[in-house]
């Protein structure tokens, strides 16, 4: 095999940096769980994980010290793009049909309906704190650097959204 045959075959075939495959599983699975707790869609939780890998292993060299915390960032805006892109189609499309496709995309257990609507109804910044607080499971520092907010940001919006959940909630005449 000559020099140049060497040089082309090496360029068909991508190589993994250095300490990415070792890492890969762990990326994935907390790119995953991230988007599949802010999209509440398993495919489209796959999806974004694999983007969110590829794009983790295209910038290896400038992922720094933590690649998972990298990796959740860039799954976690990716997902929120996905999420509003999603709203704006249903909008779009509940325009078109007349309002009748209101309850198209509702699905899955009525707990989950009523976690996803009260997640819905709380502003923005609210629902991505709560989100990646409690359900993706990250400390307050990594959602605070996710979100490009101070920590006593997330500390108040993660109370006032918990707050807010409980309320939404808990039946009426229930003890809080």
């Amino acid at each position: 095999m000559t020099a140049v045959e060497v040089v082309v075959s090496a360029k068909a075939r991508p190589v993994a940096p250095p300490g990415f495959d070792e890492r890969f599983p762990l990326l994935y699975a907390a790119a995953a769980g991230t988007a599949w707790r802010i999209l509440g869609d398993r495919e489209d939780a796959a999806d974004v994980a694999q983007e969110a890998v590829a794009r983790a292993v295209a910038r290896w060299s400038r992922v720094g010290e933590d690649p998972v915390a990298w990796t959740v960032t860039v799954a976690t805006r990716l997902a929120l793009d996905g999420l509003r892109r999603r709203r704006r189609d249903a909008r779009r499309f509940a325009e078109l049909s007349g309002g009748f496709a209101e309850a198209a995309g509702e699905r899955g257990s009525d707990a989950a309906l009523d976690l996803r609507r009260a997640l819905r109804a709380l502003p923005r910044r609210q629902r991505e704190v709560v989100v990646l607080r409690y359900l993706a499971d990250l400390t307050e520092a990594d959602v605070a650097a996710v979100l490009g907010i101070s920590q006593g940001a997330v500390k108040s919006a993660a109370s006032r959204g918990a707050a807010a959940l409980r309320a939404h909630l808990t039946p009426e005449g229930e003890q809080r």
